[in-house]
């Protein structure tokens, strides 16, 4: 990839700091739009519930990545939670499409975070880019966060969603709280166990993104999840073997219902997903073993 200008939201989260990192460790240009009182010269002021952004200091940017938004499984899902994470992600994606839109020299591409949720629960069948969106909070959540991207694609910018599954790290995330319960040898199966959770490691993550920037191709919905899903039984087990720890505590279904009220049945849910699109445009995984991604995560 040749050396490039890139904006960044979300930077100081998960995937954003992790990318952050890798393109600059590439000698790319990097900025990260921020909230608070600018203290660096690689920043740029934005207050994504205002929809403002300094569009002066986005000039000369090809790409922007926007990954910002509030923790889906961070807090219980009240009525309040559940609006605060909807207006994050549509009014933060709105306000980076406005102002890559109105940008003099617009950007290359705009690639937006995005989550597998779309699809819903999908059972034991497969899902890709072209299924249908599924029921519920998250599904419904997702379908408005990628439409608010709209005025990029009507400015004639290059925009894909980049529907993220499940992260495999120790530094955050849904996983980042898995690993702590694993090592104190009180890990074990999610209800029944037979429910498909569709991973990727951190550092395909990363490339992925950087992959979607660098092709002239992609747009639209993205899948980033690793080729062969498997289950949350299957899951278990490897992080068992990973850490040498024993496996046998279950969680039944009515205590994470109790305890995670409506979010419970995401947890739940199956999502068995296929990244057919990214794989069609050559990308190749570093690690798509659930064991090559719990070791390259060990390893962060």
């Amino acid at each position: 990839m040749n050396r490039m200008r890139i904006a960044v939201t979300g930077a100081s989260g998960l995937i954003g700091s992790a990318l952050v990192t890798a393109l600059t460790e590439e000698g790319d240009d990097v900025l990260r739009l921020v909230r608070h009182a600018l203290d660096g010269p690689d920043q740029v002021r934005w207050d994504p519930h205002r929809g403002t952004v300094d569009t002066d200091r986005l000039a000369g940017c090809e790409a922007i990545v926007h990954l910002a938004g509030a923790g889906v499984g961070d807090k219980r899902w009240t009525a309040a939670r559940k609006k605060e994470l909807l207006a994050s992600r549509v009014r933060g994606t709105d306000a980076i499409a406005r102002a890559a839109a109105a940008l003099a020299t617009p950007p290359r591409v705009l690639v937006c975070g995005s989550a597998i949720g779309y699809y819903g629960d999908t059972g034991d069948s497969w899902a890709d880019e072209d299924s249908p969106a599924g029921d519920g909070f998250l599904a419904d959540l997702v379908q408005q966060w990628e439409a608010a991207a709209e005025p990029a694609r009507e400015a004639g910018i290059r925009t894909a969603h980049a529907r993220t599954g499940l992260v495999v790290s120790q530094r955050g995330g849904a996983w980042g709280r898995l690993f702590p319960i694993f090592k104190a040898g009180l890990g074990g199966r999610l209800g029944s166990g037979r429910q498909f959770w569709s991973f990727i490691a951190l550092r395909d993550e990363i490339a992925a993104l950087r992959h979607i920037i660098a092709t002239g191709e992609l747009s639209g919905p993205v899948n980033l999840t690793a080729p062969d899903p498997l289950t949350n039984r299957e899951i278990t087990a490897a992080m068992g073997r990973a850490l040498h720890r024993p496996t046998l505590a279950t969680v039944p279904a009515t205590a994470l219902r109790l305890a995670l009220g409506e979010f419970a049945g995401d947890v739940l849910g199956s999502q068995r997903v296929r990244p057919r699109r990214l794989l069609d445009s050559g990308f190749t995984f570093a690690f798509p073993e659930i064991d090559q991604a719990i070791g390259a995560a060990l390893e962060d």
